[in-house]
């Protein structure tokens, strides 16, 4: 199985932690600009309700049109009035929390048909934290109990990235191993670590790492700007390496785009 972004629109996958401007501006420009009508997703924060101040860390640059969509209910999220912001969406945004709560109020409905429709009329989909993990196909730390179980009861996230499990926050909170577990149970899944204050951006099947930090890749293979033939390295399934800003990958063949 390939690792593959999708056909059309862009992502912004981001770590979580405070992130800089530099990531929101780029997934306000890919949505549109001034243009933009962006639609904010605080789910997994795990509140009942949220008002319209969920969307201030993006009205604060004041563009375009922001509204916020909300339900825990998929009955709710299944219906035609409630996806009537989606339809014209040029962005949307998921806020962080537990990424189960995601799937739990939107999977399989009309809503998550929406979000695909946003992206094949060359949208952009963003998401911090949750809302990076929520991206990938694997859904890590999709348990209800503990965000510490890796591989729990909740293992599909909305695929916008196929074959992939993406975690977050990975070096601010000591992560870098724990995607093991994953791609050593699963090895045809990508793993990729993504750390506070830092974003994939996805075209198609290559993203290029911007912010302010790291992404950890585990694809069974090693990579090192300075050589690494002579390195003594770990067997392929404690193999890692890091990215940096302005670096790009290609996710399909799984090689750094040098």
């Amino acid at each position: 199985m390939l690792t593959t972004g999708p056909e059309n629109g862009s992502l912004i996958v981001a770590g979580g932690g405070r992130l800089p401007d530099e990531i929101l501006l780029k997934f306000i420009e890919l949505a549109g600009g001034q243009n933009a009508r962006i639609v904010v997703v605080p789910t997994a924060g795990g509140q009942e309700e949220y008002d319209q101040s969920a969307c201030d860390f993006l009205s604060r640059f004041g563009i375009g049109t922001i509204s916020m969509l909300h339900t825990t209910d998929p009955k709710i999220a299944d219906s035609a009035a409630f996806v009537e912001p989606l339809k014209d969406a040029t962005g949307v945004w998921f806020r962080g929390g537990r990424q189960w709560r995601l799937v739990d109020a939107y999977a399989g409905t009309k809503t998550e048909q929406m979000f695909w429709k946003v992206l094949e009329r060359g949208g952009v989909i963003g998401g911090t934290s949750a809302g990076a993990t929520i991206q990938g196909s694997y859904l890590a730390r999709g348990d209800t109990k503990s965000n510490q179980i890796m591989m729990g009861d909740h293992e599909a996230g909305f695929g916008f990235i196929k074959n992939v499990a993406i975690d977050q926050h990975v070096l601010a909170r000591n992560r870098q191993f724990d995607l093991y577990e994953i791609v050593r149970s699963k090895p045809e899944l990508l793993g990729i670590g993504v750390d506070e204050g830092t974003a994939l951006l996805v075209n198609g099947d290559q993203f290029e790492v911007i912010g302010d930090s790291y992404v950890l890749v585990y694809d069974g293979q090693f990579y090192s700007r300075e050589g690494f033939d002579q390195k003594k390295l770990p067997a392929a399934d404690s193999l890692f390496y890091f990215l940096k800003k302005g670096e790009k990958y290609n996710m399909r063949t799984r090689k750094v785009i040098e």
